[in-house]
């Protein structure tokens, strides 16, 4: 009986001591809230705004790793709404990237959703930019322009301030346009620079790597669950959704987790 108290008190003890790292979490680079990161959206949905896969990993895996962050996206509407089943515009319909975005928060109003305008690079440590067609539709003029598109003016606004002021810039998967044009010497990945379909997924969007390519940046092949890091621009990009794939979600999972524990890692540099 003494024996088998004993052991119970050591195994209470135990868990005990062990509670703490689940409410004062320690990631794999800083405690708790000592990293602040700007993450910019574009409304939601992968044909007309923020793919929620990539916005939701992305803050996953910001919290995962101890930093506190703060979703900012235009307070303007979008280019079209798409009809997901269907994949084509619906018909009659104007939505707010702001107010579509703000549905990935939990928070309560601007605690959570701010307007990209008011995107300060001197309050935070890091942004990063989830993919989606909204990078192209929305963040820029790309879908309309191709090779000669425009950026939204503050989305090349907070790319120069946080490239000027040596902070990380997080990329995923279509994301990276928009940094090879701000920043047209920088490196980054789009996955492949050609579609080879495989029984695993294929990549139906390499023309913006030649795209990126013919801009200056330099191109470099990574699978989905990689990232590449630009140590000297400190950019750091993922394939991601670049990739298409029926149900292999997991490697956009994990590439997204490498993206942001690089630039974590970067923002303590």
């Amino acid at each position: 009986m003494l024996g088998t108290r004993a052991l119970l008190s050591k195994q209470t003890l135990a868990v005990f001591f062990r509670q703490p790292a689940c409410f004062v979490h320690q990631g794999d680079y800083g405690n708790w809230g000592n990293t602040n990161v700007a993450v910019v959206f574009s409304g939601c949905g992968w044909w007309d705004g923020t793919d929620v896969h990539e916005g939701v990993y992305t803050m996953y895996h910001l919290s995962r790793n101890g930093a506190r962050f703060q979703i900012f996206a235009p307070n303007q509407q979008q280019m079209n709404v798409m009809d997901h089943m269907k994949k084509q515009p619906a018909s009659g319909e104007n939505r707010n990237m702001m107010i579509e975005s703000a549905r990935f928060s939990h928070g309560q109003g601007k605690m959570q959703m701010q307007d990209l305008s008011s995107l300060d690079a001197s309050s935070f440590d890091a942004v990063i930019f989830p993919g989606g067609y909204g990078i192209t539709k929305n963040l820029s003029s790309f879908m309309k322009d191709g090779k000669d598109f425009k950026l939204h003016n503050d989305v090349e606004r907070v790319l120069k301030d946080f490239h000027r002021s040596r902070k990380p810039i997080g990329l995923a998967s279509m994301a990276s346009v928009l940094a090879c044009r701000a920043l047209p010497s920088i490196e980054v990945t789009m996955g492949y620079e050609r579609d080879e379909n495989t029984r695993w997924g294929n990549w139906p969007n390499t023309n913006m790597v030649q795209t990126v390519k013919a801009m200056g940046a330099r191109h470099n092949v990574r699978e989905p669950y990689e990232a590449y890091v630009d140590e000297k621009n400190k950019v750091v990009s993922t394939p991601s959704f670049m990739w298409e794939t029926d149900y292999h979600y997991h490697y956009i999972f994990d590439g997204i987790g490498n993206m942001v524990k690089h630039v974590m890692r970067l923002s303590t540099k």
